[in-house]
């Protein structure tokens, strides 16, 4: 990281806090004066990584498609709350039901036989299996259509064939053509030795072994086939073996991204996992980001973070659907954007879907019934940025920090040095697509204001809402902020240059 990048926080520019001509007593007068004097100074003329345009992206149980009318033209609300989000996203297919379920193009198609293992706790069961049929595939796509968005594709590798996976993976191609941004073999490999595969033999060699086997099948019939690889849950050591292994194969030519998972920990029981965790600074990002980057420059390809949220096993009510989780979203989002990801994919969709992931069941409804609470009355799952509720599809507090994020895709970063002292907050500029800067401020902190000033700035936007632990989050103009240059506690804005 150089010293110069969005993150730094230790290189300082004394800034005065601008003073309202009015001196009247209100409650921004006592906040001004409690408030940290951040110190700011921008550098645009130092340019860090390109946001795309379709940065933003959900992720979503494969499992979904066992239902053709999910992922359909008529699936209006969900269509609706998509372009809402992102007018160019990415719906990315996988999850732990993508190794259990089979490509069926004909009414007569046949699973591919599967040895009987032991259930473990907090995986799908082992004799979960569901069917993908072509109408599900041109559903798909006719959503795609009605969306804007592209799909990153997942193909079952823990269960299936590879003359099978190669089947689905050609009509997937022509189906969906230029809305494919490219197939992903199997989901968190790095946990098959606990789950669908021998734990003494399993580890990465086995794994390129077995998905360049899936892979070549899959050329077979569809020569410019791409691949995102590996989707790792959490071992990144696995990229600095995939990196040096494939950097002088041909297939190289055929990733077109590295990509891992992050969860910030659970599961809903753990009782670590609160509102302030969730907004702590987690050095496992920087890690991460430092090990995938590596191997995706060794490549020359992208690297992406196609599936996370705050809990995981389906999230933690009063964490994970609340206005803190917006809080996260929005930062997570901006720090993976600083760091040159192509985008992120937060988990989510379908109650039953993910819990059919799990095993059956979210352990967040234990919690809620423990505390005398009504699940019905918090998202399913609890971590889902687009909730389904009845027959409404509802935008959750994730998913409102994701648009706060998302109004830097298609921008320009550049660098900034930033210290907000004692203040848990963090900030992010870049030149958008328009010409304008414009720099995001992120007050996690739940009792310190911040004063910014800056001169030729304006308010954008803010992102606010009663309390951290409120269950829903607002993206608006800001009228609550204009007396005062401050970032209340708990609260984001964006800043908007009022000339080139």
């Amino acid at each position: 990281m150089s010293p110069r990048s969005p993150l730094d926080r230790r290189r300082f520019v004394s800034l005065s806090l601008a003073a309202t001509a009015s001196a009247a007593a209100s409650p921004w007068t006592a906040l001004a004066q409690s408030a940290t004097r951040a110190t700011l100074v921008l550098h645009p003329d130092q340019p860090g990584p390109s946001v795309p345009a379709n940065f933003l992206g959900l992720s979503y149980e494969t499992q979904q498609l066992s239902d053709p009318t999910f992922f359909s033209p008529a699936n209006k609300g969900l269509i609706a709350q998509l372009r809402a989000l992102a007018p160019h996203g990415v719906l990315r297919l996988g999850g732990n039901t993508s190794d259990y379920g089979y490509w069926k193009p004909t009414p007569d198609s046949k699973m591919p036989p599967r040895k009987p293992r032991e259930y473990k706790v907090g995986d799908p069961d082992p004799n979960t299996a569901y069917a993908v049929t072509p109408e599900a595939v041109h559903n798909l796509n006719a959503f795609l259509d009605a969306t804007g968005w592209t799909c990153l594709y997942g193909i079952n590798l823990g269960t299936n064939i590879p003359s099978l996976a190669a089947e689905e993976a050609a009509f997937v191609t022509k189906t969906l053509g230029p809305k494919l941004e490219y197939l992903q073999i199997g989901n968190e490999a790095d946990r098959f030795g606990s789950t669908i595969r021998d734990p003494q033999t399993w580890g990465v060699d086995a794994f390129l072994a077995e998905w360049l086997t899936f892979a070549k099948a899959i050329l077979a019939k569809v020569p410019n086939a791409m691949f995102g690889m590996p989707d790792i849950a959490s071992n990144a050591t696995w990229f600095a073996t995939i990196g040096e292994k494939l950097k002088d194969d041909p297939i190289r030519a055929h990733i077109a991204c590295l990509s891992h998972h992050y969860y910030i920990g659970g599961p809903p029981s753990n009782p670590e996992m609160t509102i302030d965790k969730i907004l702590r600074p987690n050095p496992t990002v920087l890690k991460q980001a430092e090990m995938t980057s590596a191997a995706a420059k060794k490549l020359d390809t992208h690297w992406r973070m196609t599936e996370g949220n705050t809990c995981y096993r389906g999230g933690k009510p009063g964490v994970s659907d609340v206005f803190a989780s917006a809080l996260w979203s929005a930062d997570y989002l901006l720090q993976l954007a600083s760091l040159g990801y192509a985008g992120v994919n937060l988990h989510g969709g379908d109650g039953q879907m993910v819990a059919n992931s799990l095993g059956g069941k979210l352990p967040g409804d234990e919690l809620v019934l423990a505390a005398h609470g009504n699940p019905a009355e918090h998202p399913h799952p609890y971590y889902t940025p687009i909730a389904h509720i009845g027959d409404k599809y509802v935008a959750e507090p994730v998913s409102v920090g994701m648009r706060f994020a998302g109004i830097f895709a298609g921008a320009q970063l550049f660098a900034l040095d930033f210290d907000p002292g004692p203040v848990n907050a963090t900030a992010y500029a870049g030149r958008l697509a328009n010409g304008q800067h414009a720099v995001a401020i992120i007050n996690k902190d739940r009792t310190q204001p911040l004063a910014i000033d800056l001169a030729r700035y304006s308010l954008g936007f803010t992102l606010t809402a009663p309390a951290l632990d409120s269950r829903s989050a607002e993206l608006g103009e800001p009228s609550r902020f204009r007396e005062v240059s401050i970032v209340p506690p708990s609260s984001a804005i964006i800043l908007y240059s009022t000339q080139g």
